[in-house]
């Protein structure tokens, strides 16, 4: 069989079984550039039966952050159950990945690709970890903050190891204080992101379509109540910026003081200095999902 001819049944057999390159080749080589046979040769080696457990939900895992002179990556991976996710190949797999994940600035497609410490690229060896735990295992989604001009923190809600959990957090913020003298704040900033979920940091960086069907479901809710349409529009307006307060970061209650909103905290620890949030990312296993 030529180069090219068994370059093309690798990749064939690759995109009906989801299987790596390696283990695809070999089982074409031990078929003679079967397609048919060379699919039994997997299942019966237990590596094809990956792809069907592909088909199921996972949405349990963890999520890990690894850090390296105020760089950040950030890495959630699923499993089925929490049984699967206290297992210590599973968290040793999370946690070099993670570190992979910071070196590779957060992009999914190169993270997919590097070696791990066995010689071998992080998709053969998640095609491996699903067959031998035999549960779903997804690489779900990284990302990454770096340190150039600014001063970075993370939380771990309930942390299982150090830097990894349920929940985690990254925090940029920009400034020309010394971290030492927001390093509190810092980190109740990322505890306070992890308590309220924000969806940006401002109204501007709210989704658009988001904000047009909150309106929607406010004028639907009272389409028929009868009342005057001004005071409806004043109470729908009302309900709107308490919706887009509640999702925006600067205009949520600050958790250790209700009464001041977290913009005016950032206002009141700068001084005269300059105190600004750069960029969060908040992590829980299994949202959206």
């Amino acid at each position: 069989m030529s180069q090219d001819k068994l370059l093309d049944k690798v990749k064939e057999l690759r995109e009906l079984t989801g299987v790596g390159f390696k283990d695809c080749k070999k089982a074409i080589d031990e078929s003679n550039g079967d397609i048919e046979k060379s699919i039994e040769f997997l299942r019966k080696n237990g590596i094809a039966k990956a792809n069907k457990k592909m088909e199921r939900i996972a949405a349990d895992g963890l999520v890990c952050i690894c850090e390296k002179e105020n760089n950040f990556s950030i890495l959630e991976v699923n499993s089925e159950t929490d049984f699967v996710a206290k297992n210590i190949e599973f968290i040793n797999f999370v946690e070099e990945i993670t570190k992979l994940a910071l070196v590779n600035f957060g992009i999914m497609k190169k993270i997919l690709i590097s070696k791990m410490r066995n010689n071998i690229n992080v998709s053969d060896n998640l095609i491996s970890l699903i067959s031998k735990i035999g549960e779903k295992i997804t690489i779900r989604r990284s990302d990454f903050i770096e340190s150039d001009k600014y001063i970075n923190f993370s939380y771990t809600h309930l942390p299982v190891k150090n830097n990894l959990g349920k929940m985690c957090v990254l925090l940029s913020l920009e400034t020309n204080k010394k971290k030492n003298e927001i390093l509190e704040f810092g980190k109740q900033l990322s505890m306070h992101i992890a308590a309220t979920a924000p969806l940006a940091i401002d109204v501007s960086g709210l989704d658009q379509n988001l904000i047009q069907k909150e309106k929607e479901i406010i004028t639907e809710e009272f389409k028929n109540s009868g009342k005057d349409s001004k005071i409806l529009e004043k109470i729908a307006a009302g309900k709107l910026n308490k919706f887009i307060a509640d999702n925006t970061l600067l205009n949520q209650e600050w958790i250790m003081e209700p009464k001041l909103k977290v913009k005016d905290v950032l206002k009141k620890i700068a001084n005269k200095d300059k105190l600004k949030v750069n960029k969060f990312i908040r992590y829980k296993v299994g949202e959206g999902i």
